[in-house]
Order: C-alpha cells, then sequence, then structure tokens
C-alpha cells in the first residue's frame, strides 16, 4: 500500500473515531475558531505542537518555519500574527525551538546552501553575538543546543518589537510572549524566556545583544 494511502485511511478512521465518540464534533468546528495561543515553532517533523502539548483541535494557532524565525520580512508570519493578535486576540504566543535543530546545525558548520542558506542569516548573527561561549562549548552537540536557545531568546525579542504585539502592548493588552525549548530526548518543554508589555525590551536586548 502506499504511503499516501495509508494517510488517506487514517484519516478516515480517525474521522469516524471523532463522530463515534462526539457526535458534535464536526458542527463545533463549523462554528470557527478561538485558539488561545500563537505557536510559532520549527518546520522539523519530529516536533508536532499539538501532540507534545496535547492541544484539543482549535486549541493552537500554529505558525511554523526552518529554525522557527521572527522576521518582519516574511509576509506569511506577519499575516499569521497579525490575525492572531487583532482578529483571533489570543493572550499568548510561544517561540519554540528545540534541541539538535537542523537549522541552527546548517547555521552553526556553514552546511546549508542556497534559500535555506539566506533564510539562517538571522542565526549566524545570533551565533556571531555569542561566538566565545558557544564556540568555547566542550562537544558539538552542546554547541548546537546553546545556540538554540539563544535564538528562541533572540526571535522572541524580535516577536516583541513587530507592529502587532507592539501596539497591542502599547494598549494594555494582556499579551504575553513565552520562549520555549522542546528537549527531543525526553519530549519535555523548557521555558526560557517571557514578555510582556511591562518588560523592559531594551535592556532584555543589550543582555542577548540583539538589535531590535
Amino acid at each position: 500500500m502506499k504511503e499516501t494511502q495509508q494517510l488517506i485511511l487514517a484519516n478516515m478512521a480517525w474521522a469516524a473515531e471523532q463522530h463515534e465518540f462526539d457526535p458534535e464534533f464536526f458542527t463545533r468546528q463549523m462554528k470557527g475558531q478561538r485558539p488561545e495561543f500563537l505557536w510559532i515553532g520549527c518546520s522539523d517533523s519530529r516536533v508536532a505542537p499539538d501532540q507534545i502539548t496535547q492541544a484539543p483541535p482549535g486549541g493552537l494557532y500554529i505558525h511554523r518555519n526552518i529554525a522557527n524565525l521572527v522576521h518582519v520580512e516574511d509576509l506569511n508570519l506577519m499575516a499569521v500574527l497579525q490575525f492572531a493578535v487583532e482578529t483571533l486576540e489570543v493572550n499568548d504566543i510561544i517561540v519554540c525551538g528545540h534541541y539538535g535543530c537542523t537549522g541552527i546545525i546548517g547555521a552553526l558548520d556553514t552546511s546549508a546552501t542556497g534559500p535555506i542558506s539566506d533564510w539562517l542569516a538571522n542565526v549566524r548573527t545570533v551565533h556571531a553575538d555569542h561566538r566565545a561561549e558557544i564556540d568555547a562549548m566542550p562537544d558539538r552537540e552542546s554547541r548546537v543546543n546553546r545556540l538554540v536557545e539563544y535564538n528562541v531568546r533572540a526571535q522572541l525579542l524580535h516577536l516583541a518589537a513587530t507592529p502587532p504585539v507592539a501596539a497591542a502592548f502599547a494598549a494594555g493588552r494582556k499579551l504575553k510572549l513565552h520562549g520555549w525549548v522542546y528537549d527531543l530526548r525526553d519530549g519535555l518543554l523548557k521555558p526560557l524566556m517571557d514578555i510582556d508589555a511591562q518588560s523592559d525590551l531594551d535592556a532584555l536586548a543589550k543582555l542577548e545583544r540583539v538589535l531590535l
């Protein structure tokens, strides 16, 4: 059996199971979405936000890209962010990286080429800002994972400076940003940083050596 056929069969089984367990499930889905969180994560196929958080359908509004980067030039991300903040009115936004990220590896050892290399320029900047500490780590895995952490914090600060988030902060919205890392080795999430309207972004940016 072809793999794509298996996906269709699995979908049919899932739909039947959902309907049997809760006959009104799909009827409620048609009434619209009201997620509590926006999740900005890595595209890595091993990191499935709904699964690792056990979020129900409609609980997470999700955007994913290689190395969970926040670029104001990324119209896809900015459209997702604007819709999540202004229309869905989410109160929590999560930027989640993961240890062993192949995007971070590609930026660290400069193995990435073409569009991927261009995309990862921001990560190389984060590495350059923390090169002494990262390069002093005892092994490659430690260097990659430390850069994963620094990258999450840098992207969270970039997120805080985007127009939709800045406007929400200025309006007194109870919006909070969270920087997390997912550990492939044990399946656990590790909180790294939180930002809200009261946070001193200039002080945090100076500490993290991030240009806002």
